[in-house]
C-alpha cells in the first residue's frame, strides 16, 4: 500500500526576532507559504503534521485549513538542536558544525545534539505515522536539517550537499510502499516558485 509523505520545508522566518520555537515567517515567507499551499491543494492530502516550530506550523497551516484539517504537531520534529540554548545560531557558525556534524554524525556541542539524536527521535515519528496513516498522503511541516536527516535515513544521497541546496520553503514528496521509500520528488521549482511537472 503506497503512502506518500509531503515534506515541506518552512519558507523564510526573520533571523533576529524571538527564539527558534516562535520565530513566524518574514513577507516573503507567508507568501512563499501562499505558493506551497497552491501547489499542493490539488494532491487530496489528508493529514497535517508538523514540527512545534511556529515557521514551520505558519507554512501548512492555510494548506490544512482549506482541507478542514487541523495541523498535528510532534515535538520529535522539531529541528535538530544546534546548542543549547533556544536562539539561532548565526550562519557563519553554523555552517562549519553542519559540515562537522555530517562527517561525524555523532558530533554535538556541549548541551546539544547529534545529527544521530536527532535522526533517531525524528525517525521514530516517522514510522509512527507511516503506520498510523499507511494508505495516506501526509504533509509534514519540517526545517532543512531533520528533514535531510530524515529522508537521509532511507537514502544516503540526502546529505550535507542536499541540504545546502534546498530552498526555504522546499517541497519533497515521499512515495513509500509499506516503510520502504520507492522514490522521492521535488516539487518546489525555485526559479519559477511553482509544481514541476
Amino acid at each position: 500500500m503506497k503512502t506518500f509523505i509531503y515534506m515541506v520545508r518552512h519558507g523564510e522566518s526573520p533571523k533576529t526576532e524571538g527564539t527558534e520555537r516562535t520565530r513566524g515567517l518574514t513577507k516573503k515567507g507567508k507568501s512563499d507559504a501562499y505558493q506551497v499551499t497552491e501547489i499542493l491543494q490539488d494532491e487530496g492530502i489528508e493529514v497535517f503534521v508538523s514540527s512545534p516550530y511556529n515557521r514551520a506550523i505558519l507554512t501548512i497551516q492555510e494548506l490544512a485549513k482549506r482541507s478542514g484539517k487541523d495541523v498535528l504537531v510532534f515535538e520529535d520534529l522539531k529541528e535538530r538542536i544546534f546548542s543549547n540554548d533556544d536562539f539561532r545560531i548565526p550562519d557563519k557558525e553554523l555552517y562549519p558544525l553542519l559540515t562537522k556534524s555530517f562527517s561525524n554524525p555523532n558530533f554535538a556541542l556541549m548541551g546539544a545534539e547529534s545529527n544521530t539524536d536527532c535522526q533517531n527521535r525524528a525517525i521514530k515519528v516517522l514510522r509512527e505515522i507511516l503506520t498510523t496513516y499507511q494508505g495516506c498522503k501526509v504533509a509534514i511541516g519540517t526545517h532543512g536539517a531533520v528533514m535531510t536527516l530524515m529522508i537521509g535515513y532511507y537514502d544516503n544521497q540526502y546529505d550535507l550537499n542536499f541540504l545546502l541546496h534546498t530552498s526555504k520553503p522546499d517541497i519533497y514528496r515521499m512515495e513509500f510502499n509499506g516503510h520502504e521509500l520507492v522514490e522521492v520528488k521535488k516539487l518546489w521549482n525555485t526559479s519559477q516558485n511553482k509544481c514541476e511537472n
